[in-house]
């Protein structure tokens, strides 16, 4: 047995030392003028061994999601959750170097981020979105809490981490902060991404790869140590977001993590923060309605995860401004067609670091300005408007290095990527994202229209379905029927009815384990799915989420039996659509079948829930719920409590 009470050198233990040397930089006006929290803090800062002499220096924040602990070599000591926070102590130190290179006092704190991948089919995905919540009201507390920063720097990059970091940087709106993306993971050389990787269990269990090529995919996916993953899923569209929104310096979504074009970020963005300060310029100037536009614009031109839905609402009510409903989203993609060709979108698919070196959102931005659509009036960080910054852009050096880079390394025409609309329209590239409605979805619903795979696309590109519902009230039973390990499997046909997996139900869980499987199955593309969770950014196929009502609040999914006839249309012409329980009774009609049924019988509250997930879950529905981004709106809250409704 361990022992642990030891002998110990006492004269390893000393109890008392002699403190720095020099002396504070006070002055009269400083010891009757400022709180006693103030001048503490200097005392404190030269505690941590900073210089004296320059502790009086404006202060800058540095917040970012780092987790893990590296060694000075990149090893691992102890891991995090995963890579997209692995090297963001990089951006961190590079961001602080940079400030005390113009006479400032970096602060650093951390608020690290869990990962939805590693969470998948988990009860850890119980957390994932409250999480958000909870992330930025401690971002927000942490901001607060340095009284004299005179702007922030976040450092983020992943799913929940990144939309927390950006709701916490619009909830502190009269400072001069900047957002630094955290960057992109490569993909292997040879092997699968990592997206695709997380569907070997489902692949293997049906047979359709062996173990060896399972142990070999899993291992290569991640092709660099740091980064988000290498599709336009929820982090890197967060990622495109941020910069669109103008929070950021410019090109800066997407880049290669650990590399020297991805350090110098976080210098520009130190050099932008205090750009900021000195033109009396804070986030309340970049976050405004045509920035919200913008965003909007661009997450549909690049055919963005739908999890923005719930981010962007969340960002523009932590900003005090209007938040976007399901009719704005709905007007924006019919304006704009998707035009990028990237993870988990076709048609061929290009790495999220492929659309980077193509240009990234500038060159988004530029084909937008040419359409006429962008707001181009809108402020940055760098202090300039859109219009400004990509005249600079369209000429600029960056811009054709990286051009030239991805034709040079990887052999790929830069406008494959990142096409003309025009051009996209000629390769069968359609609008991003459709909102049925029905006697299912009488709130609504979302679907991702552009990657549904073309084959189940009649020729008028219209998605045409009606199948027999398989109904199931968890995810691990719906899973297990996937793989074909239940009496009755999955077959082409059927139309997955997941219910009781919203907020209410489990804290909105990602069901990227069954559309993965789906998407990565010989059978998959002719199977739907209809769910009140969400998905991840990289799911495809006909994946129909956030419906609403969700089943425990009332809504008619709830209703749906085995065996049901379920028709769904989703036009990728129009953006429009519906999902409808189809009545076979001559006696009644669909709605009142749904009037006269119960909720089924296996539906309930997820049993090992989290309280604080519970709690969440109220405070969100009060909020506006999942059309409204699972906020806190606290005067609705405070309302609700008095029993003033």
């Amino acid at each position: 047995m361990k022992q642990y009470f030891e002998s110990l050198d006492p004269d390893t233990i000393l109890t008392h030392a002699k403190g720095p040397t020099g002396s504070l930089p006070l002055s009269d006006e400083i010891l009757r003028q400022w709180t006693s929290g103030d001048i503490f803090g200097l005392t404190q800062s030269v505690g941590m061994g900073f210089d004296p002499r320059r502790v009086l220096g404006d202060q800058f924040l540095i917040l970012s999601t780092q987790g893990g602990v590296r060694a000075p070599d990149g090893q691992p000591i102890a891991l995090g959750y995963h890579t997209g926070h692995w090297e963001v102590g990089l951006l961190v130190q590079a961001a602080a170097e940079q400030i005390c290179r113009h006479d400032g006092v970096p602060f650093a704190a951390f608020v690290s981020d869990p990962c939805d991948g590693r969470t998948q089919g988990t009860k850890g995905m119980f957390d994932s979105l409250p999480y958000r919540n909870d992330a930025a009201i401690v971002m927000r507390r942490l901001i607060r809490s340095l009284p004299q920063r005179k702007g922030v720097i976040g450092i983020a990059t992943c799913d929940k981490g990144l939309p927390a970091m950006m709701m916490a940087l619009a909830g502190t709106r009269h400072l001069a902060n900047v957002l630094v993306p955290g960057g992109v993971t490569l993909p292997p050389t040879t092997g699968e991404d990592a997206g695709k990787v997380q569907t070997i269990g489902a692949r293997y269990t049906k047979g359709e790869m062996t173990l060896e090529e399972a142990s070999l995919e899993g291992c290569r996916a991640c092709g660099t140590p740091g980064g988000g993953c290498q599709f336009l899923g929820t982090a890197a569209t967060s990622q495109v977001v941020a910069e669109a929104l103008g929070m950021t310096v410019p090109h800066a979504a997407l880049a290669p993590s650990g590399q020297p074009i991805w350090t110098q970020l976080a210098r520009d963005s130190a050099d932008a923060s205090l750009g900021m300060v000195e033109r009396g310029e804070t986030m309340a100037d970049i976050l405004t309605d045509d920035a919200l536009f913008n965003a909007m614009l661009v997450h549909a031109a690049v055919g963005g995860s739908t999890n923005l839905l719930l981010h962007i609402p969340a960002i523009a009510h932590a900003a005090g401004l209007k938040r976007p409903d399901a009719a704005a989203f709905r007007e924006i993609n019919r304006l704009v067609p998707r035009f990028v060709d990237c993870l988990p979108n076709g048609p061929v698919g290009h790495p999220t670091v492929q659309m980077f070196l193509a240009g990234g959102v500038p060159e988004v931005a530029l084909h937008l300005r040419r359409l006429g659509l962008l707001k181009t009036q809108a402020r940055t960080v760098t202090g300039m408007t859109w219009d400004e910054l990509l005249d600079r852009w369209e000429t600029s050096p960056r811009r054709e290095v990286c051009r030239d880079r991805l034709r040079d390394a990887d052999g790929i025409d830069p406008d494959d990527v990142i096409m003309t609309p025009s051009v996209a329209k000629t390769r069968g590239l359609t609008s991003t994202v459709c909102f049925p409605t029905g006697n299912l979805c009488p709130e609504g619903s979302v679907i991702k229209a552009t990657s549904i795979d073309p084959d189940v696309i009649d020729d008028d590109g219209v998605y045409r379905n009606c199948g027999r519902a398989r109904v199931f009230v968890a995810e691990r039973d719906a899973i297990a029927a996937i793989k074909g390990q239940t009496d009755r499997p999955i077959k082409a046909g059927d139309v997955i009815v997941l219910i009781g997996r919203g907020p209410i139900g489990c804290g909105m869980e990602e069901t990227y384990q069954i559309t993965s499987a789906l998407k990565y199955l010989s059978f998959g593309k002719q199977v739907a799915l209809i769910t009140d969770a969400r998905f991840s950014g990289v799911s495809t196929g006909a994946c129909i989420g956030h419906v609403g009502p969700e089943a425990l609040a009332g809504g008619p999914i709830a209703k749906v039996r085995d065996g049901d006839l379920i028709d769904i249309v989703i036009d990728r012409n129009e953006m429009i659509g519906h999902v409808n329980l189809v009545s076979e009774d001559p006696s009644m009609t669909a709605k009142q079948i749904l009037n006269h049924r119960s909720p089924h019988p296996d539906l309930q509250v997820e049993p090992d829930m989290p309280d604080d997930t519970k709690l969440w879950a109220a405070l969100q529905q009060v909020g506006g719920g999942t059309w409204g981004g699972c906020v806190y709106d606290v005067d609705d809250i405070v309302r609700k409590l008095r029993g003033d409704d």
